[in-house]
Parts: structure tokens; C-alpha cells; sequence
């Protein structure tokens, strides 16, 4: 299960964002990506999802069975079922239901797979630190709750890619370390690549690779530096 970017552009207008992105992520890898603002890390996440258009380039994904998507050749219904079965996004706005209470939240991914697995949303809401607060409605947790439960989302389904937009960016110190723990035990347990955008040094210094993003593509950061995210 591998994501490739190929020579990926991004343009809003007669503005370009950042252009000649190329990239490959394998099973298990762990690749932070850092940059200055306004460069288009946010960007850049939300394409390798699908979620948003680029220029040019390509944007593929080989599942197990060695097939070959382009997910750019998909059409939104394809590109939404491909999300569903394959991704998991730690979104910086949490983009939690407010009408769902945090184990709904959590499970939703697996009710869209047509699955059903309580003892698993109770496994991810305690390793990121929320057990006993499954019956609570969002509006009763703080921002860093939210975070938590946003992440445990992300997880639920054991997708192959997991990309996580700032995922500590609202969270305390040990809080923060927790969450990355979590990150990082899930998704080398089941063999996923994950792709973390930050402006926490600290959360960086744990990739195998630390990349910056500039307008020309993506180069080796050697010390990753405090930045701030889009």
C-alpha cells in the first residue's frame, strides 16, 4: 500500500502554491512534513487525500493487491470510496458530528464500511486517554478532547495511510507525546504509512523522514524547526 506524488502542482488562480512535488511513501514509513506558512502544507495533505484539486501531477495509490489508482482519474464518488476503505485524516478543525456522541463519532468510519466493532472504539478511546467519556455529546469536551477524539477516528478502521493535519496542535505537552504514541503504535501494528503535517519540532523529530515543503517541492530537513501551520 504505497502513495506517490508525482511532479504535484498546486495553483489558485494565476498564484501558485507550490509546484514539483514528488514523493513516495511506503507501508510502515513515517514522514513529517514541515514549512513555512503560507507554503501549502495543508494543501499539499488535503490533495494526497483527494479532498482538493491540484494543477498537475499525479497522485496514485498501489493497495495490496499491487493495483494501481490514480486518484485524480476518479471521479468524487470514486475518490470517496477510496477515502473510506483506504484513509484515515486527523483534521486540524476536528470536524467532529455534533449531533453524534464521541464513540459514534469514533465508530463512524467503521458504520460507512458496514462494520461494527465496539470493543475496538473502546480500545482507541482509551489509548488516547477519553475512557469513560463515550455517552458524551461534543459540546462537553474541551479542544483537546476534541482533538483526541478526532484522532481515534482516524484510526477506527485500520486504514492503510493515516495523514494528520497539526494532531497536537491543541494539546498539552504530555497530552501531545500521548497522542503520538498512539499515532505511532497503531500504525506500525498494522502496517500503515503515515504523513504528519506540524509545527511541533518535537512531533517531527519522531518521523523517519522529515521533509520541508518550499514552492519548489519538497526537500530533506535535516533539523526540523518550529513553524507555523497553515
Amino acid at each position: 500500500m504505497t502513495l506517490q506524488l508525482h511532479q504535484l502542482s498546486k495553483q489558485y488562480g494565476s498564484t501558485r502554491v507550490f509546484g514539483g512535488v514528488n514523493l513516495r511513501v511506503d507501508p510502515g514509513e513515517f514522514v513529517a512534513i514541515v514549512g513555512e506558512s503560507g507554503v501549502g502544507k495543508s494543501s499539499l495533505l488535503n490533495c494526497m487525500a483527494a479532498l482538493d484539486t491540484w494543477s498537475e501531477g499525479h497522485v496514485t495509490w498501489t493497495g495490496a493487491d499491487g493495483k494501481v489508482t490514480d486518484l485524480g482519474a476518479l471521479d468524487d464518488t470514486g475518490q470517496a470510496l477510496w477515502r473510506r476503505a483506504h484513509l484515515g485524516f486527523v483534521f486540524q478543525a476536528f470536524h467532529v458530528l455534533p449531533h453524534l456522541d464521541v464513540a459514534q463519532n469514533v465508530a463512524l468510519p467503521l458504520m460507512l464500511l458496514g462494520r461494527s466493532d465496539p470493543q475496538r472504539v473502546e480500545e482507541l478511546l482509551a489509548a488516547v486517554g477519553l475512557q469513560g467519556l463515550g455517552h458524551r455529546l461534543p459540546a462537553e469536551l474541551s479542544g483537546g478532547q476534541l482533538q483526541r477524539v478526532a484522532i481515534a477516528r482516524a484510526l477506527v478502521h485500520r486504514p492503510g495511510l493515516v495523514l494528520a493535519d497539526e494532531p497536537t496542535g491543541n494539546l498539552d505537552p504530555g497530552t501531545a507525546a500521548t497522542v503520538m504514541d498512539v499515532l505511532q503504535q497503531q500504525t506500525r501494528t498494522h502496517g500503515a504509512a503515515l504523513i504528519l503535517v506540524t509545527h511541533s519540532a518535537g512531533a517531527a523529530a519522531r518521523a523517519q523522514r522529515v521533509l520541508q515543503l518550499r514552492a519548489d517541492g519538497l526537500h530533506p530537513a535535516d533539523t526540523p524547526q518550529p513553524v507555523t501551520a497553515l
